[in-house]
Parts: C-alpha cells; sequence; structure tokens
C-alpha cells in the first residue's frame, strides 16, 4: 500500500537525548534505548470515515517519538497497517450504499492527506489486512497446529477463535481485570456471546463467509480475519519479534493490543511482543467524549477546508500531554493561533536571545515522556523574550526555527 509524502527533518546543534516513555504493561516511564534502528508499529485506520482529531492526536504523538530518535541518530523502521476489511467498514458501506472497496480506498487516500498536511512522518511499511490475508492464514494454522486456536463448535460457521489462556500472561499488557474485559470486550469489538466459543473473552481469528459478505479461499476455508491477527502478523513480519515500541490510542490497550501479543507470543512461546506498549490519550469536544455514534468527530480535513492550519493543529494537540484525555474547545485553537503567530513574530527578527539553553530545555522536555506542555513552555518563554527584550544573538531565531521544525514538527 501507498504511503504518503515525507517533508525533510533539518539537524538541530546541540546533544540530543534519549527518549524515556511510559510503558503501560509495567506502569513506569523508562528509557526506550532501542538499538541502531529503532523499531515502532503504531496501529492504524479502520477506513470507514475521514481522519478526526483523536487520529491526528495518536499519530502526532507517535511522530514526536519518530522525531526524537532521528534527532538521537538513530535509523527509524517504523510500520502502520490500514485495517481494509472489518465489520464497522462493512456496515459504513451497507449503510451509505457504497462499495466496501471503494469506501476503503477513498478513506484512506483521504487519511493519506490529512497526514502530510499535518507534517507527520510516514511510515516505512504502510501494509493493508487484505494484502497480508496470506500471511495472517498461515499464523492462524500454526496457531491451530499448537492448540492455542481452536475451531467453534457451530456447524454451519466454524470460525477460529484464538484460546486468551494460550500464554498463560494474558492481561499484562493492559493490567486489566478479567471484569474490566469482560464490560470492555463487546463494547470495543468482542462477540463474548458467541454460540460455540470456549470462553467469552476468547477473540476471533478467522469468520467463515457469510452470504453478502467478502470472503478469501484460504486454507483455513473461505472467510476473512479478525481484527486483532492482523496487526501481530504484519509487525512480527515487517519488524520481528521484541520490536521496541506497539503504539495506539488508549483504547486499543484491550483487547486489541492484549490480543496482538498474545497472538504472537503464544506462537513464538517467548515474551514480549514489543518492549514498550505506548498509548496516547482520548480528544473529547467542548466536555464531551467524541465518538461516531454521538456525531461530534471533529474531521482534520474539515478544519482544513475551514482555513485551520495544520501547524495550528499541532500546536493545540501539544497543549496537553499525550496521555492525558482532552478537549478540543474553539478557545484551544485560538491560543494555538495566538502562540503560532507569536513565535513566527519571534523568529522574523534580525536577532533574539541566545538559543542553546531553549533548545537544550525542549530536547529534554520531549525526551521526558513528550511533555509537550513544557516543551511549548520553553519556546514561548524564548520568543517572549525576544520580543520583549530583543537579543544580540543573530543566529537564534533561526536556530529556533530549526528546533522547532525537526523536533515538533512546526514551520514557524
Amino acid at each position: 500500500m501507498q504511503t504518503w509524502s515525507s517533508v525533510p527533518v533539518p539537524n538541530v546543534p546541540g546533544t540530543p537525548r534519549e527518549l524515556r516513555l511510559y510503558d503501560t504493561a509495567t506502569a513506569s516511564v523508562r528509557p526506550v534505548a532501542p538499538g541502531r534502528t529503532a523499531r515502532m508499529y503504531v496501529c492504524g485506520i479502520t477506513p470507514y470515515d475521514a481522519t478526526h482529531l483523536g487520529h491526528a492526536a495518536t499519530y502526532l504523538t507517535f511522530d514526536l517519538v519518530y522525531r526524537q530518535w532521528l534527532d538521537a541518530g538513530h535509523d527509524v523502521h517504523y510500520v502502520q497497517n490500514v485495517t481494509d476489511i472489518d465489520d464497522p467498514l462493512l456496515e459504513r458501506a451497507e449503510r451509505d450504499q457504497d462499495d466496501w472497496v471503494v469506501l476503503a480506498m477513498r478513506e484512506t487516500a483521504l487519511f493519506r492527506e490529512d497526514m502530510e498536511a499535518l507534517r507527520v512522518l510516514p511510515p516505512r511499511d504502510f501494509i493493508g489486512a487484505v494484502e497480508s490475508i496470506p500471511d495472517i492464514v498461515e499464523i492462524i494454522d500454526k496457531l491451530l497446529a499448537t492448540g492455542a486456536a481452536y475451531r467453534a463448535d457451530d456447524p454451519e460457521y466454524p470460525d477460529v477463535y484464538f484460546d486468551h489462556t494460550a500464554t498463560g500472561r494474558f492481561g499484562y499488557e493492559s493490567n486489566y481485570d478479567e471484569h474490566l474485559m469482560a464490560e470492555l470486550f463487546p463494547e470495543r469489538g468482542g462477540d463474548p456471546d458467541r454460540r460455540g466459543k470456549r470462553h467469552p473473552l476468547d477473540a476471533l481469528l478467522w469468520r467463515m463467509r457469510r452470504d453478502g459478505e467478502p470472503y478469501w479461499d484460504s486454507a483455513l476455508g473461505q472467510g476473512r480475519p479478525g481484527w486483532h491477527v492482523e496487526c501481530s502478523v504484519i509487525a512480527v513480519n515487517r519488524l520481528g519479534f521484541g520490536f521496541d515500541i506497539q503504539g495506539g490510542g488508549s483504547d486499543l490497550a484491550f483487547p486489541h493490543h492484549e490480543f496482538s501479543a498474545a497472538h504472537a507470543e503464544a506462537l513464538a512461546g517467548d515474551h514480549p511482543f514489543a518492549r514498550f506498549y505506548v498509548h496516547a490519550g482520548m480528544i473529547g469536544l467542548d466536555g464531551e467524549k467524541m465518538s461516531k455514534s454521538k456525531g461530534n468527530l471533529v474531521f482534520v480535513s474539515k478544519l482544513r477546508s475551514e482555513g485551520v492550519e495544520p501547524a495550528t493543529m499541532r500546536l493545540a494537540l501539544f497543549a496537553g500531554h499525550y496521555r492525558s484525555d482532552r478537549q478540543w474547545t474553539r478557545q484551544l485553537r485560538d491560543t494555538a493561533e495566538a502562540r503560532l503567530a507569536r513565535w513566527r513574530e519571534a523568529v522574523s527578527l534580525d536577532a533574539g536571545p541566545n538559543a542553546t539553553g531553549t533548545i537544550d530545555r525542549l530536547r529534554e522536555h520531549l525526551a521526558d515522556d513528550l511533555d509537550t506542555p513544557k516543551a511549548l513552555a520553553a519556546i514561548d518563554a524564548w520568543a517572549d523574550d525576544a520580543l520583549t527584550r530583543r537579543g544580540t544573538d543573530t543566529g537564534a531565531p533561526v536556530a529556533i526555527r530549526t528546533a522547532v521544525d525537526a523536533l515538533l514538527g512546526v514551520v514557524l
């Protein structure tokens, strides 16, 4: 699958910092410490609708990770999937009397446009679930052979399910107890009441053909893959087992990341699937949760069409910490626009205060679990100083402009 165009990332003078991140599995902030090549997998969209600000906040979070790694001198192997076959996509296509393939292609193309506009660095591998089906079938077949997967006791539709107890570690990634898992599972795509399953929490691996649904011929029978297994397969095939970061929104911690890890670990007989599980908070609108069911999604493309600069969106979303659930408001947007204008005014000066300490603080705050509020405050302080007290360092405005571009992805 074709990714989007990249942007140049300038080199920043000074001393880079090694990134520390909060790992959901261990509930601690610790050094990521990748090898020469840093490896990251971020779960992508299900392309049944346009990119909303919740998507943007997630992908901007991992764009910052990418940029900190580049600054520290790492090569980065970044992989992202597209769930271009799944129930929500088929349901939307049926509702709108659309072809599900055309819908997926159209929304994926819009997602690329939005990511490019937001200056999100593209993944090296951008992989669709459909193109991965042969690899998925192979892995499911192996899971069946080891006993980690089984056929539902249903003669009509003997779907393949994963035994969630197969690894003996289920729950380590999210740290959710079984009661919370049971509550969230049906809300997040699970089918606890499916007839023929051994346990309500077991997850679908292969759905046998139903009338009116797309299907693929395979050794498992005609059907299509479940959701979680695609990320297991794509991540391991592209990055290898035990890569550095599996990332996504906080709503993916369970069941999606829990199962994608369990599938891979059951097959490998090893642990962990990823060294860090990193999750971005949810974005609400004016005090309410933003969701398709509420009809209050704020789309990146709509904001762009209204003339909102992508740089404004970046700064607005960076005003809160990536792990916090936070709100999109008109005040947040106005504040970001004013901040952007003030920064641009400051770097347009012929000279300013020395920038070395500011850039050091910018790096340190971003390295400390992507503390963007403090990072923005560091640039605010320099800009205020430049505009009120002026300065004599003719290289400082260019140095700040370069650092903000490279580390925050914002062009001044």
